[in-house]
């Protein structure tokens, strides 16, 4: 009897489950299968080289999914992050081109970033403008304000502060990785350590709940917004240091792109669900793709499209995860 009252009590075992393993660990799976598929198709995938190349360029890309993630959470969109980034690289070659400007270049970019962000925030928060008419017209506006500074030839030189934190590596790691990292690591301690994170994800999980608790959803709404704003900002000049020259286009395509890997990594379109580190891991995601890509030489026009094919698998997969 007692053998059977312990047998009755006791715990029951744990059971592998692939489908539950896959559902937690989907996007790390789909990382090492893109890694693995991609040494196939070419050998130098895993290069040194080519491993700092694809870090130098993950992380603006990185800097700025930050700030969309945020934005995601609440509820919205940010379409106008590469502007911002374009706006923000042609500040960096508006002076000298020497050290000595840096931080006159670093604190008009930002400001502009910041200024920017919050221009967004308080058309969806104050005057509830659609996130994506909102951010439009932002980009646009900004697009209009370089080619009229610049007369569509911008021109000068990145001081080179800015080159070695968007090229150059410390101790074989990139800069401006370092800096992605500590940027991810401050954001994802704000999300999910702090009053102000559990704000966003009730904002964006359920307004009405929001309200109720007492908690000021726009201002929660704006701060997001400024956040995204000025994470472009910075890294426009990472990405103008990287490439060494500079136009009015630097950072084209990081809208979408910084959109698709939140969406990738969990972050809910529909808002109040995901995390920095999975948005981080949706972006690596996409940077090998693109990466693989290139290495096997493919035209342009083809690489648009297999991003256009990546994109909407991206969105398939968010449609069945919310479902």
């Amino acid at each position: 009897m007692s053998q059977a009252v312990e047998t009755s009590g006791a715990m029951p075992k744990a059971t592998f489950s692939a489908k539950d393993f896959l559902g937690r660990y989907s996007l790390h799976v789909t990382l090492l299968v893109m890694i693995v598929l991609s040494t196939l198709i070419s050998p130098s995938f895993l290069s040194g080289g080519n491993i700092a190349n694809m870090l130098l360029q993950a992380a603006p890309l990185g800097i700025v999914v930050i700030g969309q993630a945020c934005v995601i959470l609440v509820r919205g969109l940010d379409l106008s992050v590469a502007s911002v980034m374009a706006t923000a690289a042609v500040i960096a070659t508006s002076f000298s081109g020497q050290d000595s400007d840096t931080l006159a270049v670093f604190a008009l970019a930002i400001g502009v970033g910041l200024a920017t962000g919050l221009a967004n925030g308080l058309l969806v928060a104050k005057r509830n403008v659609s996130p994506f008419l909102a951010t439009l017209a932002t980009m646009i506006v900004l697009q209009g304000m370089r080619s009229a500074y610049t007369q569509g030839a911008p021109s000068g030189n990145v001081p080179p502060f800015f080159r070695v934190i968007g090229s150059e590596l410390f101790h074989g790691v990139p800069y401006n990785l370092i800096i992605m990292v500590v940027l991810a690591a401050v954001f994802s301690v704000l999300l999910s350590k702090t009053i102000f994170g559990r704000q966003v994800y009730i904002t964006g999980g359920n307004p009405v709940t929001a309200r109720l608790l007492g908690i000021n959803s726009d201002r929660v709404t704006i701060l997001c917004y400024v956040f995204s704003g000025g994470l472009a900002a910075l890294a426009g000049l990472i990405l103008s240091g990287f490439v060494g020259i500079v136009d009015n286009w630097v950072g084209r395509g990081f809208e979408i792109d910084s959109i698709v890997a939140a969406v990738m990594g969990g972050v809910a379109l529909s808002g109040g669900r995901g995390t920095i580190p999975g948005a981080l891991l949706g972006a690596a995601i996409l940077v090998v793709v693109f990466n693989a890509v290139l290495l096997m030489g493919m035209p342009i026009q083809l690489q648009i499209i297999i991003k256009g094919v990546v994109i909407v698998v991206a969105a398939a997969f968010y449609v069945r995860r919310s479902a």
